[in-house]
């Protein structure tokens, strides 16, 4: 079975759409948008032919971009990324990090799908879906989307490990959109693989993937925390403020912490001087500056 595996080695857990089912997904899809755009035009272009040849024209120029293209970039984005071929058949249109799509990923593949699904009669389309590992067509590979199987056998997952009580709200300010969604996948996996790993491999992995989302934060980490809890903490704190966004209402700021940090609070710090650290290699290294340290 085909699974996505990041560029640190790390397996997600979902299996991409391939070409056949896509393939029926769509003609569901086209069936449906082309005949309701057909009967609508008939519709309308018979009531306004009327008024002239242009005002027909400019009429049905703008049916055929509301319908065939509007109409699956609304589906997309109300539905979390299943249109109603794409029920059917059990798949779902996901972000590259597994998350659910919003409008600007709709917007691009249904911006692109209409060049090359509608214009190119779908061959542009199957072309890139066959030269894909995943079975990504242009519109996924410009949107940063993929289609995923949703009906896969029920396995038991390992859940993540919860970060530290005594940090709770330590990351509650910090910035945390300039972090790639790639290093989030890669952070998500990690932890929950880190009880199947050697603890030397568990903390090498761990600290390049702290390091590079310490980078991307442009904070650094509080001083003797270990490189997993780092990675929980901000896990956490990011799938809080995605379960906000996503159930409504402003993100809840956690109560302040009941133990004490065996560190001193998260402070601000220069971007060039995280971007300075280099990763030790093994926890019996040296420590290095700027870096997570191995444990004593």
């Amino acid at each position: 079975m085909s699974q996505l595996v990041t560029g640190d080695a790390v397996v997600l857990g979902l299996q991409p759409a391939r070409l056949p089912s896509r393939l029926m997904a769509l003609v569901i899809d086209l069936v449906v948008v082309v005949g309701g755009y057909l009967l609508l035009s008939v519709v309308l272009l018979s009531t306004v032919l009327s008024l002239g040849t242009a005002t027909a024209d400019a009429v049905g120029v703008a049916l055929l971009l509301l319908v065939l293209v509007g109409v699956p970039i609304a589906v997309e984005t109300l539905s979390k990324g299943r249109s109603l071929g794409k029920l059917v058949f059990g798949l779902r249109v996901v972000r590259v990090d597994g998350g659910p799509v919003r409008f600007r990923h709709a917007l691009v593949r249904g911006a692109v799908g209409f060049v090359e699904i509608l214009l190119t009669a779908g061959s542009v389309a199957c072309i890139a879906s066959l030269v894909s590992a995943e079975g990504r067509r242009l519109g996924d590979v410009f949107g940063g989307t993929l289609v995923v199987r949703e009906r896969l056998p029920v396995t038991a997952a390992a859940p993540l490990p919860p970060p530290p009580p005594w940090i709770a709200g330590e990351f509650a300010q910090l910035d945390l959109s300039r972090v790639p969604d790639q290093l989030w996948l890669a952070a998500r996996q990690l932890l929950g693989r880190l009880g199947q790993l050697d603890q030397g491999v568990a903390w090498s992995m761990s600290a390049r993937l702290a390091n590079d989302v310490m980078a991307s934060v442009g904070v650094p980490a509080p001083q003797g925390m270990p490189p997993a809890a780092y990675l929980a903490a901000l896990v956490a704190e990011r799938q809080r403020r995605e379960a906000a966004r996503v159930f409504g209402g402003q993100p809840v700021q956690p109560a302040p912490p009941a133990v004490q940090a065996p560190w001193p609070p998260v402070q601000a710090a220069p971007v060039e001087a995280v971007h300075r650290r280099e990763i030790p290699e093994r926890p019996g290294e040296a420590p290095r500056a700027g870096g997570f340290t191995p444990p004593a």
